[in-house]
């Protein structure tokens, strides 16, 4: 199947369904020397598993990784790096039901009409667990990005009409966010979220939300100009994450009210800048002409809810008669407090491709 690699520098290639023995992870182009173990892809993956708190699928995965090649003696060997992770609370039985049937929000009809068969088995392919891959990569290309002073961060900022109040995205912590299971630094408002997530968990539904996502520390002068721009490709890595509907950078989708004056980010001195510019506000998010500026990248995703839902739905069967789907197995009423990990490693592996891309051509 085409379409299971991303990037072009450091490139990360996927493989294995959600009820099968596992999924590999193979990361290409990562440079020799950078010191690597099994604990340091732990601390995301654990941020990412089902069953961390209530407000999630209750899946139990310890997703530990097993790591097969491209790292000799504790360090990075230029080769490519193999990691396996296993899985262990499979219940497959969960989908006969649906095995004809189209599950309403899934791409079960897309599949079948694109492949002409499918792995009813949670989702197959297009399970959101096969992101335990990206996240892996993440943790690889996070680490490669701190030895060049880049921090990458994301959070909830919003969970149905409950929207955080971030003053300034590049001053969140690591640690607010990660103090509460809804992952919002703006602990009322995360309160507010938590017991928004268990009503509609209670209700048989679920609810959608924005992850903001921050990198900190970015070089001016990553990315490509026309079609490799760097706002191009986080578009393109953010939106091939599931349940992402919509991507925005800097002002947005706001900026369509400005005008012009209002909107350009005006340059000044900055004193702690190697090239000693910058600019005074951030409305560009970060990237001026698809290349970045130096200033923090701010983004943000929208997610649609969970698609798969306890109470009953009207939908076919492959032949096209009607009937009634209710979703067994266990599922997320909320995706926005796993997904933060996800979110971030796509935007790391990202900016990774796009350092080696400049490392190499401009040393």
């Amino acid at each position: 199947m085409p379409g299971n690699t991303f990037g072009e520098r450091f490139r990360v290639t996927t493989a294995g369904v959600s009820h099968g023995p596992g999924y590999v992870v193979v990361i290409d182009g990562c440079p020799p020397g950078l010191p690597l173990s099994v604990e340091d892809l732990l601390p995301d993956l654990q941020r990412r598993k089902p069953g961390q708190s209530k407000i999630v699928t209750q899946r139990k995965e310890e997703d530990v990784p097993e790591i097969w090649s491209g790292v000799f003696e504790g360090v990075t060997d230029g080769t490519p790096i193999s990691v396996l992770i296993r899985n262990t609370d499979q219940r497959s039985g969960d989908y006969s039901e649906i095995k004809d049937k189209y599950r309403p929000g899934h791409a079960d009809f897309t599949f079948d009409a694109r492949f002409g068969l499918r792995d009813y088995r949670g989702g197959g392919r297009s399970s959101a667990r096969e992101t335990v891959c990206r996240v892996v990569a993440g943790a690889i290309a996070k680490k490669l990005l701190a030895q060049q002073g880049v921090r990458i961060l994301g959070y909830v900022k919003q969970i149905g009409p409950l929207v955080a109040e971030i003053e300034d995205p590049k001053s969140v912590t690591f640690e607010q966010v990660e103090a509460t299971p809804v992952r919002c630094p703006d602990l009322a408002m995360a309160a507010q979220m938590i017991a928004l997530i268990d009503e509609v968990r209670r209700d048989q539904d679920s609810i959608g939300g924005i992850c903001e996502l921050v990198a900190v520390g970015v070089p001016a002068g990553l990315g490509e100009p026309v079609f490799d721009k760097l706002k191009a490709d986080l578009a393109k890595a953010l939106l091939s994450l599931p349940a992402v509907t919509g991507f925005e950078y800097g002002a947005g989708f706001g900026v369509a009210t400005l005008r012009g004056s209002q909107n350009n980010d005006y340059f000044v001195r900055k004193e702690d800048r190697p090239t000693k510019i910058g600019t005074a506000t951030n409305r560009h998010g970060g990237m001026l002409g698809g290349i970045t500026s130096g200033e923090p990248i701010v983004c943000r995703v929208a997610l649609k809810p969970t698609s798969s839902l306890p109470r009953s739905q009207p939908t076919v069967t492959r032949s096209a008669e009607p009937t009634e789907i209710q979703t067994r197995g266990r599922h997320d009423p909320c995706l926005l407090p796993r997904f933060v990990p996800m979110g971030e490693a796509m935007l790391a592996i990202v900016l990774a491709d796009h350092w080696l891309r400049w490392r190499a051509q401009c040393g």
